[in-house]
């Protein structure tokens, strides 16, 4: 496994060694010596699953209290993964990174805790899994907009297009008004 750090160093490009012939392939998604080598050595607790269609922005989530590393990856179709640095102390904070995660492409991203996480579909259709170092706590989660200006993320969408949100996500805080990490 190669570990590539991104421009905020804390978030970590994972790209798994992938072994392939006419049958298929194989490749490991989580080996806890490596990844302790490499600096991530929190305990996952928690798997998730989700599938969404194209256009499906999911995001930015986290959880004030009890936050959550994500180490996530796309088993189905492409999507374009984003993480913002929501700890106040921090010299990046309120800036992200992004990265596409696709099934051909197999990489990984590590999301670690105090950051925000999203992502959007760029495929017809993609299934998402990701291992959480923290269980979910709904009275916990926050959600900042997708589109706030002060962090400008670059999402891949057409000019005026809109992603399709839910309820949660379309009354998420501005950056400037939510509740961060220290």
């Amino acid at each position: 496994m190669k570990f590539i750090p991104t421009r905020i160093p804390d978030v970590v490009v994972i790209e798994p060694q992938v072994f392939g012939d006419h049958r298929g392939f194989f490749m490991e998604t989580w080996r806890q010596d490596r990844f302790a080598e490499a600096g991530i050595d929190l305990p996952f607790v928690q798997d998730n699953h989700s599938s969404s269609t194209k256009g499906v922005l999911r995001g930015l989530h986290y959880q004030i209290q009890q936050p959550q590393g994500k180490l996530v990856r796309v088993i189905s179709g492409d999507v374009f993964d984003v993480a913002v640095d929501l700890r106040k102390s921090s010299p990046t904070f309120g800036q992200w990174v992004g990265e596409r995660l696709s099934a051909e492409n197999k990489k990984m991203f590590w999301v670690p805790p105090g950051f925000g996480h999203g992502f959007i579909v760029t495929s017809d259709y993609a299934e998402f899994v990701y291992k959480c170092t923290d269980l979910y706590a709904p009275q916990y989660e926050r959600s900042i907009r997708w589109d706030d200006p002060d962090i400008g993320i670059e999402w891949p969408l057409a000019a005026n297009e809109k992603p399709t949100l839910s309820a949660k996500d379309e009354a998420g805080a501005w950056l400037k008004d939510a509740e961060v990490y220290p």
